[in-house]
């Protein structure tokens, strides 16, 4: 079309599909597109796009805006600016120009999408709005998606199927900050016309970079000196195997940015992992502090001085590397050899025992105050979700355009078809949306609650992770949860409780599909691996303005944060009793273990590869010492014999006290406890509890030797049944008699009289100093 006379461009422009509209639009259209025409072949150019190109109007949208009317009547007798506009539009339509999305997203038209869809593949777009669906057809979110769809075929030409994956997103990119909606990616991905391998959400693939090479690691930080960043590549690589990316990167953050990077900005030229003393003090004391910047309300920017609360793993990390070269400079020494100095931090540096103790001392008490309120702040988080509801059902109930009151407020019902109203001030609310995170803050606090499950393993948590279980007793079948691996790839698996398996259900009822009956799959991403997992059906997941979109932690935490304006609870100082998604993970451990379940099941049920990391979480009431020591003492009385915490008689005392003279044995003391049989039969030289008496050594003496000939008599016999047990005999009579020589310094030695040595003949002088 664009390499056609302007005859053959008009001609073709009064045929189907382009006669649609009524006369009057058509001749509009018409004339438009002739006056272009018109003012286009003033420029040089062997096609109508090279010389639209060659014109000023292909600089922007606004300069077309400002001075396209002007410029085309300057050479003819159109006057209305519309018309100018309509014959720009008719020329787009019929792929006579193509505009660019960066142009076309600077003109604004009202006619603009529904002219696209009028005149480029009508059967693609009916296909389309077969599969959207008439109500969501008409969204607010579907308009924005059809108006790109409308853009891309404009900029590319073609029909729906003709899109690629590029093209998506090409436009998404440009209009990122502008509101756009990406809701179009997933319908062309539905229908086939994107690669089966396509990425699942174009929103999400927007905002995600993937894992960066050990290279890029490094110079992101700018690293001048080229040994040092070779040599810190190097590093990193070795050490890369046996960490996971988050790890990884923060490793690579604190030897960059927090170390050499900071060093080559106060010591420019510095090439050595040597440091001098002065050098490396001061580079602790800037580690000290960091600069927290907060953007202000009038935009600009505040700079406060903050103690780093990383202090301590940056200097393991910087300690770690020196200790690693100088090790491994023992099994590679011309790799590592000359790299391998003085660690200029001391590994009491590193220890930071005071900081865990307040941290510990710190989250205790957020425990501690959140704990009491933990069952009122669920039940606020059900009556919001119940209040969300009520308003979006009384908007549903009246018609576009419409005035209602919901909870005391006074609202009026956009007029565009969505679930939006505006109220007494004006502001727009989106009451679909509301109702959306309401729903989800309540489920998060309850699945939270009943699971103690760190955020992330919610979030990855998937319809396949409900499992049955056959107890191997009573043949009961209960359901059971399994939390994928997360933080230490430990998986686990928890039992639902009556509760948890209400709040599921209506997870799923909610994310079912309705046409299939099954929850879509997502493919989430891992913002900690930066990696993608497969397809899978995610429990958290929404429909995002007609877009499936799994859950983020930052959507949680803006609806627990809904919930707490709602209520209004605030602690003891008047400030708002906030609630984190990690707390309710150290509530239920402290609940937990409070309640009677011992630490090694909590755990394993709390996923934590050390028990000192579960007690770590469990906040310790004050009164829990004292009642945890009384709760012993009282289970041990309940234990043993009622009658041992009586008040003895007299008799008894007397033959407790007589006790130690009548355990009396032929060669020693007896030291069992009162009261209790012997259980070892009688056989004191084999008994542990047996005391010798040194003056009876004699008597053992003849004891192991009357063993040794009992022994010779059994071999000579063939008596092996006894032989055994004359042994373990021996060997008891032996240990008494060691005994016996080590209180007494061992056996006595005659070493005979001392006699006095003969005279020595007189020696010259200076012998002794030979």
């Amino acid at each position: 079309m664009t390499c056609r006379s302007a005859d053959e461009v008009l001609t073709a422009l009064q045929l189907p599909p382009y006669t649609g509209a009524s006369i009057n639009t058509r001749w509009y259209r018409l004339t438009g597109a002739r006056a272009i025409h018109t003012w286009l072949a003033t420029f040089s150019g062997s096609s109508w796009q090279e010389r639209w190109e060659a014109s000023p109007a292909a600089a922007s949208a606004r300069a077309w805006a400002d001075h396209g009317h002007a410029w085309v009547t300057s050479v003819t007798e159109v006057k209305r600016r519309s018309t100018v506009l309509s014959g720009l539009l008719l020329l787009a339509g019929a792929d006579v120009l193509r505009l660019p999305v960066s142009w076309l997203s600077g003109h604004s038209s009202n006619h603009l999408r529904d002219f696209v869809e009028e005149v480029r593949d009508p059967a693609g777009y009916a296909r389309l709005k077969a599969h959207v669906g008439p109500k969501r057809w008409d969204e607010l979110g579907a308009g924005k998606s059809r108006r790109a769809l409308a853009r891309i075929l404009l900029a590319k030409g073609g029909s729906l199927a003709d899109i690629t994956v590029g093209d998506a997103i090409e436009h998404h990119t440009l209009l990122r900050g502008e509101g756009g909606s990406s809701l179009f990616y997933s319908w062309l991905r539905e229908l086939g016309y994107l690669p089966s391998d396509a990425p699942a959400t174009l929103r999400l693939l927007s905002r995600v970079t993937g894992q960066l090479t050990t290279e890029q690691l490094v110079d992101r930080h700018g690293v001048v000196c080229a040994p040092i960043r070779g040599l810190l590549i190097d590093y990193l690589e070795e050490r890369r195997p046996r960490l996971d990316y988050a790890s990884m990167d923060g490793l690579a953050r604190n030897l960059t940015r927090n170390f050499w990077s900071d060093l080559e900005r106060h010591h420019p030229g510095i090439a050595s992992l040597d440091l001098a003393p002065d050098v490396a003090a001061a580079w602790k004391e800037r580690l000290r502090t960091r600069i927290q910047r907060r953007r202000q309300r009038d935009g600009t920017v505040e700079e406060t001085v903050v103690e780093r609360a990383d202090k301590a793993m940056v200097l393991m990390s910087v300690r770690a590397l020196y200790l690693d070269i100088a090790r491994w400079a023992a099994e590679e020494p011309a790799r590592w050899g000359p790299w391998a100095v003085r660690c200029p931090i001391k590994e009491a540096e590193t220890l930071n025992g005071k900081r865990t103790k307040r941290v510990k001392a710190r989250m205790d008490q957020r425990t501690r105050e959140r704990l009491p309120a933990l069952d009122t702040f669920a039940r606020a988080a059900l009556d919001h979700h119940r209040h969300r509801l009520a308003c979006l059902e009384a908007l549903r109930a009246v018609p576009q355009g419409a005035a209602f009151t919901v909870a005391g407020g006074a609202f009026v019902r956009t007029e565009h078809g969505g679930d939006s109203a505006r109220d007494a001030a004006g502001k727009l609310i989106h009451f679909d949306r509301a109702e959306h995170r309401a729903f989800w803050a309540w489920a998060a606090v309850e699945f939270l609650r009943h699971t103690g499950a760190r955020i992330e393993e919610m979030l990855e948590a998937s319809h396949h992770a409900l499992v049955q279980y056959r107890l191997p007793t009573t043949g009961e079948i209960v359901p059971l949860l399994q939390i994928a691996p997360s933080k230490n790839d430990q998986e686990r698996v928890l039992l639902v409780s009556p509760e948890l398996a209400d709040v599921l259900s209506a997870v799923i009822r909610r994310v079912r599909d309705p046409k299939t009956g099954t929850i879509p799959l997502l493919a989430a991403y891992d913002y900690e691996e930066r990696t993608w997992s497969p397809p899978a059906p995610l429990l958290f997941q929404w429909d995002w303005a007609g877009e499936r979109s799994r859950m983020t932690g930052e959507l949680i935490r803006r609806a627990l944060g809904e919930v707490l304006n709602f209520i209004g609870l605030t602690d003891t100082t008047g400030q708002p009793l906030d609630f984190a998604p990690h707390d309710f993970r150290r509530m239920f451990i402290t609940d937990a273990i409070r309640s009677g379940l011992p630490p090694h099941i909590a755990q394993v049920i709390a996923g934590h590869a050390d028990i000192n990391t579960t007690m770590g979480y469990n906040a310790v009431y004050p009164t829990e010492t004292i009642e945890a020591h009384r709760a012993f003492i009282n289970r041990r009385r309940t234990l043993r014999p009622a009658e041992e915490y009586r008040t003895p008689t007299d008799a008894e005392w007397e033959d407790f006290l007589g006790h130690f003279e009548r355990r009396k044995l032929s060669v020693g003391t007896c030291a069992r406890a009162y009261g209790t049989a012997c259980i070892h039969e009688h056989a004191c030289v084999r008994c542990s509890l047996l005391r010798p008496d040194p003056a009876q050594r004699g008597r053992l003496l003849e004891i192991r030797d009357n063993l040794l000939d009992r022994i010779a008599e059994a071999e000579r016999e063939s008596w092996l049944g006894e032989i055994e047990g004359l042994r373990v005999s021996l060997a008891g009579a032996e240990s008494k008699i060691d005994q016996i020589d080590a209180a007494s310094g061992g056996t006595p030695i005659n070493l005979g009289m001392p006699r006095q040595a003969p005279a020595q003949p007189a020696r010259r002088k200076g012998a002794a100093h030979r």
